[in-house]
């Protein structure tokens, strides 16, 4: 099928290129912006049956929910105590604060200055969500108007909570995007250009790849569109690195493959056609590992990485079509130009620094595979230590407002007062102001409340929104750890015939952990039951699948133990970023699948010739060798651009992927799978049979070696 797919492409490459231009042209004019379907809020991803989403469904139904709110918190330069006139002129900045979209700036020195008289607070009531671009404009204007209000003075200010964050963030996003996009572009073509030294071939895929990243993005605005769902912010910087990383990958196979045929005195038709015919099958079956890792995400309760998967699954499925057509019909124009001002030699020989490393393996298989695990294990012990973070302040620069403004208002208040929990009671009766004062009693006094703020009543009086302030910070650990105990006592304290809920931000980051945490215990088992059918099915065996998936998978835990080992260790951080193991997964567990799939192909190809199976490995190591090491060393570059994006997760994320790749390539796939299938013997290949010869329709004449 493949060589069909070749021999189509090398005959017709013209038609091939202008049909894929006139597509993307056509699909990208009829889309959406991708923006127009992207939402920073984790909580509106949250299934319906979360007790923080029915809250927030109370308060929509009661009229609570007017927008989205933020705080300024204002304090003496020197840090001293707030005097009479202090309190005047905070006062008089709360009349003059006017913005679009902002219903009033509340400042009440009874409820609003700190107990330590070092800090008060303004609160702002946003007219819409906290995302809406009129909200983020306000924010602006209200930051101008405080900074040149207080210039000059001996007060200063900041604004933080939701809105305030929200702004931060989508700033911080695409300053990171900006970031990654500019140094995945710079890292492909210089690692392309030491690689293959041709201009020509480093320029390659940022051509091929970004027609498929425009395509992509099209695509999945309009599935968004069409099927009324929301994407997270991160998924066009993942996109970015996904489509970069993976797509060059493809490309650098194929271009490995073609170079080979070249110097074994193939024409460049025919070079091409033997290219795809013998890296098809591993770049498709790559590929479809990668989608059935991302494809597995349908199957959480959390929104966002139900919309993720598919969203990088369509990605790779477009990336797969244009590296089976679209690269071949360009290299086919160019000939051997694709590697100019370089010449092709023709000799069968591959690199020899991996001749010496397969030759090692081959001989010392017990010796390569004991000294791995060693290491991989001494890693992923680390992973014992790992703890999520929520805190949406750690992913901002800590010189961000809403990051330096939350920290101040600490320092004065309880953590809780940027972002009190909200307790709502609802009846099919009015409130009595009894039953409601002594449920508020109740309450005020329940584990890590610092205290409640009063009570608002719906226009009916069926319903009572009730704030209270948390000692903790709304982001905390130890704040989502109260709230199943506080869930439980307003249950308690809950007058007869009502119904209580919980919401607010703590409460629905105690959501995501709980239903986070459900659905990596789903996604993980069946993305390992997806890889091995897929493994299974190229391989046509089960032995070599099993321990293809167990390496990639310790792997993946060894990544997961150094990245502990760094950040909450040697850095200090309170925990790693709760969507990390899931980017991981994305990334080192599906990708480095690929590596496996190439090596392992690569073996059962010499097994197919005639080889034994120390030979095939030595051989696999040194032709597939220099070609999964130039993919994961620009892979690692692509994703080593994150660590300077300035995003604190983007930085976590950047150290993770990047190990995590050298790990799956350097020493899983081109030490541990040689070497266990050397071990095996014949048995990787059970219950089939060891690949021979006739195993294959040679259709063109062996390699000559």
């Amino acid at each position: 099928m493949f060589a069909a797919i070749g021999r189509g492409v090398a005959r017709r490459p013209w038609l091939v290129i202008a049909t894929w231009l006139l597509v993307a042209v056509a699909v990208i004019a009829a889309a959406p912006s991708l923006k127009s379907v992207t939402n920073s809020d984790q909580s509106a991803f949250l299934p319906s049956s979360a007790q923080s989403a029915q809250a927030a469904a109370v308060a929509k139904e009661a009229g609570f929910t007017k927008g989205a709110t933020g705080v300024i918190h204002v304090q003496r330069a020197d840090g001293g105590t707030l005097d009479q006139a202090d309190l005047a002129a905070i006062g008089q900045l709360s009349q003059k604060l006017k913005a679009p979209a902002v219903t009033g700036v509340l400042f009440d020195p009874a409820q609003t200055v700190a107990p330590n008289g070092r800090g008060a607070l303004l609160v702002v009531q946003f007219e819409g969500a906290a995302r809406d671009e009129k909200v983020h404009d306000a924010v602006a204007t209200l930051r101008t108007q405080t900074a040149d209000a207080l210039r000059g003075g001996p007060l200063k200010a900041g604004m933080t909570g939701e809105a305030g964050i929200d702004v931060d963030n989508t700033k911080a996003m695409a300053d990171a995007e900006k970031i990654v996009t500019l140094a995945t572009l710079g890292l492909i073509v210089i690692l392309l250009l030491v690689i293959f030294r041709s201009p020509v071939a480093s320029l390659l895929p940022l051509v091929s790849v970004g027609v498929v990243y425009g395509i992509s993005q099209a695509l999945v605005a309009i599935a968004a569109k069409t099927f009324d769902f929301q994407i997270g912010t991160e998924v066009q910087t993942l996109m970015t690195v996904v489509l970069f990383g993976i797509g060059t990958d493809y490309i650098l196979f194929l271009l490995f493959r073609y170079r080979e045929r070249l110097r074994a005195g193939d024409t460049p038709r025919e070079a091409i056609v033997a290219a795809v015919d013998k890296v098809g099958e591993a770049i498709s079956s790559a590929a479809f590992a990668v989608i059935a890792a991302f494809g597995a995400l349908v199957l959480a309760l959390l929104g966002f990485f139900t919309t993720l998967g598919p969203s990088l699954a369509i990605g790779v499925f477009v990336m797969l079509l244009a590296a089976l057509t679209l690269v071949p019909a360009i290299i086919t124009l160019l000939g051997e130009k694709v590697f100019w001002p370089t010449r092709t030699r023709a000799d069968g020989k591959g690199h020899p620094g991996f001749a010496r490393l397969g030759r090692f393996v081959a001989h010392r298989p017990a010796v390569a595979l004991v000294g791995s695990l060693v290491l991989l294990g001494v890693l992923a012990a680390g992973a014992l230590g790992f703890k999520a973070q929520f805190d949406p302040l750690a992913q901002l620069p800590a010189k961000m407002e809403a990051t330096t403004a939350f920290g101040d208002l600490g320092k004065n208040f309880p953590a809780g007062v940027a972002n009190p929990t909200q307790v709502y009671l609802k009846s099919d009766h009015p409130l009595a102001p009894a039953e409601l004062q002594k449920f508020v009693a109740a309450m005020s006094t329940a584990a890590g409340v610092a205290g409640p703020m009063p009570p608002t009543v719906s226009s009916d009086g069926k319903v009572a929104q009730l704030p209270l302030v948390l000692w903790s910070s709304p982001y905390e650990t130890a704040a989502m750890d109260s709230i199943p105990a506080l869930r439980t006592a307003a249950e308690h304290a809950a007058p007869a015939g009502t119904q209580v809920s919980v919401g607010g931000m703590t409460s629905t980051f105690a959501d995501i952990r709980e239903i986070t945490n459900r659905d990596l215990s789903v996604i993980f088992p069946v993305a390992g039951l997806l890889f091995l059918l897929i493994l299974g099915g190229l391989l046509r065996a089960m032995v070599a699948p099993l321990y293809l998936v167990v390496f990639v998978v310790l792997g993946f835990l060894a990544t997961l133990g150094a990245t502990v080992y760094v950040f909450q260790g040697a850095l200090g951080h309170g925990g790693l970023m709760f969507m990390l193991p899931i980017i991981m997964y994305l990334f080192v567990t599906a990708i480095g699948t690929d590596y496996n799939i190439l090596v392992t192909a690569r073996i059962r190809e010499e097994l197919r010739e005639g080889r034994n199976p120390r030979d095939a490995a030595a051989l696999a190591i040194e032709h597939a060798g220099p070609s999964v090491a130039a993919a994961a060393i620009i892979l690692m570059g692509t994703f080593g651009s994150l660590l300077i994006s300035g995003v604190s997760f983007f930085a976590e994320m950047g150290f993770a992927v990047t190990l995590g790749i050298a790990l799956v390539a350097f020493v899983v796939s081109l030490v541990l799978v040689p070497a266990a299938t050397v071990l095996f013997g014949g048995s990787s290949w059970w219950p089939g049979h060891r690949p021979t010869p006739a195993d294959v329709l040679v259709e063109e004449p062996v390699l000559q070696r």
